[in-house]
């Protein structure tokens, strides 16, 4: 059976960082960021669905992410708009990834709205990520993308950080350095894959 370990944590607690440790200790990953990009890149129904929310944002065939920002900043409604027009989209995205990997002893889905889409009812495992809420600013208002009212806007979408460690399975501090983060995942892939073997 291949363990299906979901992935979340809200903005800027470390999740790209934990992903990569996984990608690095030979646990296949699927990232719904990178997917979300991938289709408004390359995925023409995607595409046209976006197109129908979002009309300004399509150019030339694909999604201009930075056009479609602005148009989220003047109206904060188009978001919930967005993920539920790219819903059906992921799930297909992720059904291909699963089945790719049915020989892989456990699988990493790295989500940023896991439990605000109830991913947890299909997956064996949920890890959060976390670190101060003061770390947590300074990580996501260093991107060249982000600013401080975007910050804001991505924060309202996501369950309060409290609430996701509640519900997790298991809850790694970002705080504590890449080093130890390492180390958790690398203890974390050996007990996961040895308590299903």
């Amino acid at each position: 059976m291949t363990v299906k370990l979901g992935l979340t944590g809200s903005i800027g607690m470390g999740k790209t960082t934990t992903a990569e440790f996984f990608r690095q200790g030979g646990v296949p990953v699927w990232d719904a960021d990178g997917e979300v990009h991938r289709l408004y890149n390359q995925d023409q129904s995607a595409i046209a669905d976006i197109g129908k929310i979002a009309p300004k944002a399509v150019k030339s065939g694909f999604v201009d992410r930075d056009i479609l920002k602005a148009e989220i900043r003047n109206d904060p409604q188009l978001l919930p708009e967005l993920e539920a027009a790219l819903r059906p989209h992921l799930s297909r995205a992720r059904a291909d990834f699963l089945a790719a990997h049915q020989g892989s002893k456990m699988v990493l889905f790295d989500i940023p709205l896991l439990f605000e889409t109830g991913a947890e009812s299909w997956l064996d495992y949920v890890l959060v990520v976390t670190a101060p809420a003061e770390l947590q600013r300074q990580r996501v208002l260093q991107r060249k993308t982000m600013d401080a009212a975007m910050f804001e806007t991505i924060l309202s979408r996501q369950m309060p950080d409290a609430e996701k460690r509640k519900r997790a399975d298991f809850v790694f501090d970002t705080s504590m350095g890449m080093a130890q983060t390492k180390a958790d995942v690398a203890a974390l892939i050996k007990s996961l894959e040895a308590k299903n073997a």
